[in-house]
Order: C-alpha cells, then sequence, then structure tokens
C-alpha cells in the first residue's frame, strides 16, 4: 500500500511538473512571461552541433547513393544492419557485366577476335567489380561507420542532454514568475493592514515568498549545473570535426587508390585490344584500320604526334615514307605489338627490324622481317630509319 501511495504522489509531482513547463512555455510564447536566454557561447556551441548534424547526415546519405546506388539494396543492407546480421554477398554491376561478356566471348569462340575481346573486357570488368567492391568496404569503415556513430551517438546524447536543459530552464523561469507573484501578492496585502484577516494573509505570503526564493535557488543550481554538463558535451565538436577529417582523408584515399587500379586495369586492356587487327567494317564503308597505340607506350624522342583524344600516332610523314618506300627498310618499333594471329608478327618496343610492302595488302600494315620469323605488321607501331 505505501508503495502504491509514493507512485501515486510521484505521478501527481511529475504531472504538477510537467503542466508547469507547459504554461511557462505557453506563455513564453505569448509574450506573457519573461525566458531566461542562454549565454553567448553556449548558443553557438548548439547551433555549431546542429549544423553538424544536419551536413552529417547529408555528407552520409549521398555517400551511401554514391557506394550503392541501387535503393533496394540499401534498404536490404539497413535491415541486416540493425538485425546485426551480415548482408549476404551480392555480385554487382561491373562483374554481372563482365561475366555477361566473359560468356558470350566463350560462345562467339575464344579463337575469334571479337570472342577473344570480349573474355579479356569481361575479365577487366570483373577486376573493376572486385576494386569496386574493396571501395565499399573500406569506405563504409573508414568513413560511413564514424559519421553514423556521431549521428546514432554523441548527437543523441546531445540532444537528450539539450533537451534536458530546456526542462531545466522552463523550471526555472516558472520559478521566477511564482516568485513574482508572491512577491506581489505579499506588497498587495501589506497594504491592507486594517483588519486581522490581513494580517494572517500577510504571513501567508510571506511563507509563500520564502518557499519560492528557496525553490528559485533550487531550479537555479539545477539549471547551472546542466548548462555547464551540456556545454562541455557541446565543446567536443570541435573533437568531432577532426575526427572526421581523419576519416574524410582516409576515403578520399580509398577513391584515389580505386581509381588508380580502374585506370590501370582499363590500360592493361587497351593495350591487350591494341593486340587484335581490328578489322571491322564502318557504317559508310570497308576498310581496315591498323591498332591505334597508346598514350602511355610514347616514347621519348619518336617522331610521333599527340592527338586531342590523347592517342599518339606516327606522323604523316612518316607513313608517307613507310609506305612509297621500294624494296625494304629498316625500322624502329615503337611499342610493344602482340600478333593476334600466325599471319603477324609480334613486336617489341625499340627493337630494330626490316619492313617492306606487298602489293594488294592493306595500306595500314606492312610485312615485318625478323630473322627467319616474317609476317604482318600494324604501321602506326613503326618508325622508318634512314
Amino acid at each position: 500500500m505505501n508503495i502504491m501511495d509514493f507512485n501515486v504522489k510521484k505521478l501527481a509531482a511529475d504531472a504538477g511538473t510537467f503542466l508547469s513547463r507547459a504554461v511557462q512555455f505557453t506563455e513564453e510564447k505569448l509574450g506573457q512571461a519573461e525566458k531566461t536566454e542562454l549565454d553567448a557561447h553556449l548558443e553557438n556551441l548548439l547551433s555549431k552541433a546542429e549544423c553538424t548534424k544536419i551536413w552529417t547526415e547529408k555528407i552520409l546519405k549521398q555517400t551511401e547513393v554514391l557506394l550503392q546506388p541501387n535503393p533496394n539494396a540499401r534498404i536490404e543492407e539497413f535491415v541486416y544492419e540493425k538485425l546485426d546480421r551480415k548482408a549476404p554477398s551480392r555480385i554487382n554491376n561491373p562483374e554481372l557485366l563482365g561475366q555477361y561478356m566473359i560468356d558470350a566471348g566463350t560462345e562467339f569462340g575464344p579463337g575469334t577476335a571479337y570472342g577473344n575481346a570480349l573474355i579479356k573486357c569481361g575479365e577487366t570488368q570483373k577486376r573493376i567489380g572486385t576494386a569496386d567492391r574493396e571501395l565499399i568496404q573500406t569506405s563504409a569503415l573508414n568513413f560511413l561507420t564514424p559519421l553514423r556513430n556521431f549521428i546514432e551517438g554523441d548527437y543523441k546524447t546531445i540532444a537528450k542532454e539539450r533537451k534536458l536543459l530546456q526542462n531545466k530552464r522552463l523550471d526555472l523561469d516558472a520559478a521566477k514568475t511564482r516568485l513574482k507573484k508572491a512577491k506581489a501578492a505579499e506588497t498587495r496585502a501589506s497594504q491592507l493592514n486594517s483588519a486581522r484577516l490581513e494580517g494572517d494573509n500577510i504571513m501567508i505570503w510571506a511563507e509563500e515568498v520564502t518557499k519560492s526564493e528557496q525553490e528559485l535557488r533550487i531550479t537555479q543550481s539545477e539549471f547551472d549545473r546542466q548548462a555547464e554538463i551540456t556545454r562541455l558535451l557541446l565543446e567536443g565538436i570541435s573533437s568531432t570535426h577532426a575526427h572526421h577529417l581523419r576519416c574524410l582523408n582516409d576515403f578520399v584515399e580509398a577513391q584515389m587508390t580505386y581509381y588508380a587500379q580502374c585506370y590501370q586495369y582499363m590500360l592493361d586492356l587497351q593495350k591487350q585490344l591494341g593486340s587484335f587487327p581490328s578489322n571491322y567494317h564502318c557504317n559508310n564503308n570497308q576498310t581496315s584500320v591498323a591498332p591505334i597505340p597508346s598514350a602511355s607506350s610514347n616514347v621519348a624522342g619518336s617522331p610521333a604526334l599527340t592527338s586531342t583524344s590523347g592517342l599518339v600516332m606516327t606522323s604523316p610523314a612518316n607513313l608517307i615514307d613507310l609506305k612509297e618506300c621500294s624494296g625494304s627498310r629498316k625500322a624502329r618499333v615503337l611499342y610493344d605489338y602482340d600478333a593476334a594471329n600466325s599471319s603477324e608478327l609480334s613486336l617489341l618496343a625499340d627493337e630494330v627490324i626490316t619492313v617492306f610492302s606487298v602489293v594488294g595488302m592493306d595500306s595500314d600494315w606492312l610485312m615485318g622481317e625478323r630473322g627467319n620469323q616474317k609476317g604482318r605488321v600494324p604501321i602506326t607501331y613503326l618508325e622508318l630509319l634512314n
């Protein structure tokens, strides 16, 4: 029975406190009660914390979109995370594209130029998919997790203490209002001291003033204490910014590694594709085109030109000399070249071979000879020697 009485009393006290805060808040909004203002430093800290929270949420959300564009996949990962379970492994888009290319190349025939090229492209896409997976894992660990921990951890604590500070401030202002009203009533009672009843009334209001002053001291102390706790938490925002800066550097480094890997994979793929004869039909006419070497394989001092697209090609004058030369001539190889079939000759950069024209051969190719080896070579890979 005593426990029940205690609970009822506590419930009544809590209800009274809540009602007092509600009245004070309403009167402040209506301009009928004074409001204790926080000091400028604390207000600045609160504003900084709120700004940090808003932008951290936006950066976190957009980074998740960048790393995982599929909204359904993001929802699935969120559910598994809340259930504290590991999400099932899922093939990503580059890996899926790579598998399709490999399957297509296998069906067309690895021995064909197109089939072989599809397989090589597919293998590169799968490597890019693996790099993409590593980027997501590294970014989630070093960047997304710290941001999410701030939102779901540190800032929730700040918000809780901030709300408590608001309640303590309402209690303080309600106590000030009650004291003000008690003093006003005591003053009015002291002016009406002609009857005994009025004297009793003065005593009642004097006790109410004393009680209100004591309550004000208590609420002021609690408010000051809560303000100090909140201030200490908010001052930690600067440390949060420093920590997030380190996390941002980790994210940039992860992106740099990822893009460098992709760039290298594509350079290697371009080099491999350059080894194919590239005999294809244009939309308007049929021409045989020799492979164009990559920009990365340009040799210093070679008579090569760089086009606006970044590709390196042998100068036009040199090409004319190569095609119009009578008999055999010596030529220096500008870039490595892997023969696509037995009719072609593999080349190594900087080696010197013998080249000559053959009647009826495509204009982009010459016959090359090195010792007992002979085969077609792309003209754009050669520099004619005097």
